[in-house]
């Protein structure tokens, strides 16, 4: 898939990248129906350095964090359509709740998330920090939301009652 790998293979891309003075972005999320305000943010986030990297949850951490009727799009499906828009360099799954482990062996030098997020409680903060990295947060698109998006779709298809 391209611009889909395994965290070992975005590793040792991430060190070349690096040696070629390129500075990393990394932003993580579900990315579930994707929307404007998805690729928005993403087109946002990649301006802030050479390359953007997207870390997306697996189906199974996914799961536990939005409970079982999530994720509505299969990882695999995710994965390829995030990695067809022009400001993703890299994804790369994670199956962890959280994606510090990722954020740990990349060590981007920005760090990215919406604004529904603080900056203290951007996880990963303090390991780019320490690096000398900056961690930053982008305003969202209003009414721009997975979570929107199935509101509509049950009020307008869900089954009506004919009495």
């Amino acid at each position: 898939m391209g611009k889909v790998y395994l965290l070992p293979e975005l590793m040792e891309q991430r060190a070349a990248w690096k040696a070629a003075g390129k500075a990393v972005v990394f932003t993580n999320g579900v990315f579930d129906i994707l929307h404007r305000g998805h690729a928005e943010y993403l087109a946002a986030s990649r301006t802030l350095g050479d390359v953007l990297i997207l870390g997306l949850n697996t189906d199974a951490s996914v799961r536990r964090i939005k409970g079982p009727l999530r994720p509505v799009v299969p990882e695999s499906d995710r994965a390829y359509l995030v990695s067809q828009l022009v400001s993703v360099d890299a994804v790369c799954l994670f199956d962890q709740d959280t994606p510090i482990d990722i954020i740990a062996a990349l060590v981007p030098d920005v760090l990215v998330k919406g604004a529904d997020w603080s900056i203290d409680a951007v996880v990963g903060k303090d390991v780019v920090e320490v690096a000398g990295g900056r961690v930053l947060t982008i305003p969202l698109i209003p009414s721009r939301s997975t979570t929107n998006i199935i509101a509509v779709i049950q009020e307008r298809f869900a089954a009506k009652s004919t009495d």
